[in-house]
């Protein structure tokens, strides 16, 4: 029986790999990070919503020390949210440092304690640009690294890193998604501000796919 352990956010992609990890995989189980970012508190409930709707058990993990050490302007210690093109240059500042490794790292000694084969995470070749934890060369070389060690050889899986958010918005519709019951603006407002970079992305890729934008932005 094969077994995956998915990261997450309640944003697009990692709701897409979710439903795509529940079609692929005999057991899949979900975590959660809450590390003190502006939107943290609008993402999770989604993820929340996914698992419940697809019967997957899911956990939070409070990882509020990198509000407090790290510097980025994605987390509520940090400075405004830019806004703007997501790979533009002045979106590194929405950077938090290591993120993924950090909450790789625990996923993947939850995968060893349940006895899973994977980790599963949801980053894109739109991501690439600005954060050094979601290229593929990072993956290869933590994929190398988990499977070190730990002694079931626990491995990841990055479906989507060669993948455009247009082309995970098509996936997410063929199984059934409704993508309006995710979250993408890192402002973390009452309603998606339409300006920020992951907006601005959200917004390009279901036009690049030819789907409805369900989503509701301010103005």
């Amino acid at each position: 029986m094969m077994k995956a352990v998915i990261i997450i956010s309640g944003g697009m992609d990692s709701t897409a790999a979710l439903y795509k990890a529940c079609r692929d995989y005999d057991a899949v189980e979900a975590i959660s990070f809450d590390y003190g970012s502006k939107h943290n508190h609008k993402e999770i409930p989604f993820a929340k919503y996914h698992c419940d709707k697809l019967g997957i058990k899911h956990q939070v993990v409070n990882l509020e020390f990198m509000n407090k050490l790290f510097k980025s302007d994605l987390l509520k210690s940090g400075g405004n949210i830019p806004e703007g093109h997501y790979e533009q240059e002045k979106m590194k500042s929405t950077v938090v440092p290591f993120r993924n490794g950090i909450m790789l790292a625990i996923a993947c000694g939850y995968a060893e304690s349940i006895d899973a084969d994977k980790v599963i995470i949801g980053s894109h070749v739109g991501d690439h640009a600005i954060y050094p934890d979601c290229r593929t060369e990072f993956n290869k070389a933590i994929n190398e690294a988990m499977k070190l060690g730990t002694y079931k050889n626990v491995q990841l899986e990055a479906p989507f890193e060669k993948l455009r958010k247009e082309d995970i918005a098509k996936m997410g519709n063929e199984l059934g998604i409704d993508f309006s019951q995710t979250w993408s603006c890192y402002k973390g407002g009452e309603l998606h501000c339409g300006k920020c970079g992951t907006c601005v992305e959200r917004k390009e890729a279901f036009k690049l796919a030819g789907l409805e934008d369900k989503t509701q932005y301010e103005n």
